[in-house]
């Protein structure tokens, strides 16, 4: 009787383990300490987070992502992203949305013939390639451009105390002034601050004819700092801000929560 109660125990244990989620460990050596929690406050405010699209109890049509433009000429922008780094996250959050996504992935080549028969707005080639397998209930084809992508402003300040050290202790004289100049000599403080402007395009072509249904923009502005003090050999520094990959993400989610709002 008590092999039976046990073994009823382990299993409701182990079906109530199997539908939680997953949860892992902090290896980090700093863990609970005051950096760790600073830095993972910063973290968590930059985290993914899912959007509630107002009309996903409704399913969207059937479409295709092709590769969008990137008309920055950013260079830090353009060497971390590319044109399918953007289509990724589209079908991602499109699928999210509870639109039916044929993921490029799928298609292999076909792609390449999509893309470049809405890009150049051909319609016989367009309804050609739409006639392949299930690329027949495809009813859009939509793209996301990224039209904007550069740093607009940044400012420095900062305070060096080597010339107050110097001062206090030609003032005061005697142990009290090199004391006062050494405390007043050994500060230091830093601080940067930048801004990005990210601009993003949307636009539905309709899979048969390639016109334009519909399209839209939005942009946001991402900021970078960095900040350090440092006192008689003590320093601090930190430094963050949300990643361009983060960015492209909300821009990716604003746009699709706009095709959700007004297109479905």
């Amino acid at each position: 009787m008590k092999y039976r109660v046990s073994m009823m125990a382990v299993a409701m244990l182990f079906t109530a383990n199997a539908g939680a989620q997953p949860t892992f460990g902090n290896p980090s050596p700093t863990a609970g300490s005051s950096t760790s929690q600073q830095a993972n406050a910063a973290a968590d405010v930059a985290a993914y987070k899912p959007v509630e699209y107002a009309n996903k109890g409704k399913r969207g049509p059937d479409l295709v992502v092709i590769p969008g433009e990137i008309k920055s000429n950013n260079a830090t922008f353009t060497q971390k992203f590319g044109p399918n780094n953007v289509a990724d996250y589209a079908e991602l959050e499109l699928s999210q949305a509870n639109f039916g996504v044929l993921e490029r992935s799928n298609l292999g080549p076909l792609v390449n013939e999509i893309s470049l028969a809405y890009n150049l707005g051909d319609p016989n080639k367009a309804r050609q390639t739409m006639q392949i397998g299930k690329l027949k209930t495809t009813k859009w084809i939509v793209k996301f451009d990224i039209l904007k992508a550069e740093q607009i402003s940044e400012v420095k300040e900062g305070f060096d105390g080597r010339p107050v050290g110097s001062l206090l202790g030609g003032l005061i004289g005697g142990f009290g002034g090199h004391a006062a100049g050494t405390v007043a000599g050994s500060v230091q403080t830093r601080e940067a601050t930048g801004v990005w402007l990210i601009g993003m395009r949307y636009k539905i072509m309709d899979a048969t004819t390639t016109e334009q249904v519909a399209q839209g923009y939005t942009e946001e502005k991402m900021e970078v700092g960095a900040k350090g003090s440092s006192v008689m050999g003590v320093s601090q520094s930190a430094k963050g801000g949300v990643g361009l990959d983060t960015m492209v993400q909300r821009l990716i989610q604003k746009s699709v929560w706009d095709i959700d709002s007004k297109y479905k």
